[in-house]
């Protein structure tokens, strides 16, 4: 009789032997084993949507690197978490976000930077983001030139929590951008002001007015 638990699949993660259960992703199944796969847009509380890539892995026998947010186990599946081509991956990735975007205010960021030697000025010649700062509500402020398109905010403001709909994205290439629809005040859209999108945001291109004006207090 087997020995695997009833109702797992078998894979191996990084030469580990390990039971997922079906229907998982292969990064809920490596967390679960106590690998750490860093990750950028994915928030345990959001419907993964694969827009970073830094949860990318190999997966023997795929011909891409795989997004680990979103790619279920399969039997019998071979992983490597930590390869060199997934690792240059993940340096080239942080180092193209810190060419177009401002990242002091995103210490996880800033620790996979560090984690993976990542030249934050290797593309400086990159054009950054240069998008005014919007402070028109009581509430919290958005500054998109800090803004890594995670779309972490528009989900939470729209099927998975709020239901909400005021946030949203809009253009093309560099002039990819969130917003809100027709380029509308805060006050006149259909946000209730609930802060959802402030506590999700990783970089700091929202934050609670309270927070952003004792910052700027202090210089």
């Amino acid at each position: 009789m087997s020995s695997e638990p009833a109702n797992t699949i078998a894979l191996t993660i990084n030469g580990q032997p390990v039971q997922a259960a079906p229907g998982s992703t292969i990064l809920a199944a490596a967390r679960a084993a106590g690998v750490e796969i860093p990750t950028i847009c994915y928030h345990p509380s959001l419907t993964p949507n694969a827009v970073c890539r830094m949860c990318a892995v190999e997966v023997q026998g795929a011909r891409v690197l795989q997004p680990a947010c979103v790619v279920q186990v399969a039997p019998n599946m071979v992983v490597n978490t930590e390869s060199e081509r997934v690792n240059t991956a993940r340096r080239v990735i942080l180092e193209l976000l810190a060419s177009a975007v401002d990242l002091h205010d995103a210490p996880e960021i800033q620790a996979q930077i560090a984690r993976y030697g990542a030249d934050a000025a290797r593309f400086g010649g990159g054009r950054r983001r240069d998008i005014p700062l919007y402070d028109d509500n009581p509430f919290y402020i958005r500054d998109y030139s800090q803004c890594i398109m995670c779309w972490r905010c528009i989900q939470v403001c729209a099927d998975d929590v709020q239901f909400t709909y005021a946030l949203t994205w809009g253009g093309r290439g560099l002039a990819s951008h969130v917003g809100t629809a027709f380029g509308e005040d805060m006050p006149d859209t259909s946000c209730v002001f609930c802060g959802n999108c402030v506590g999700v945001c990783p970089t700091g291109a929202l934050k609670g007015k309270v927070e952003f004006e004792r910052e700027k207090q202090a210089g």
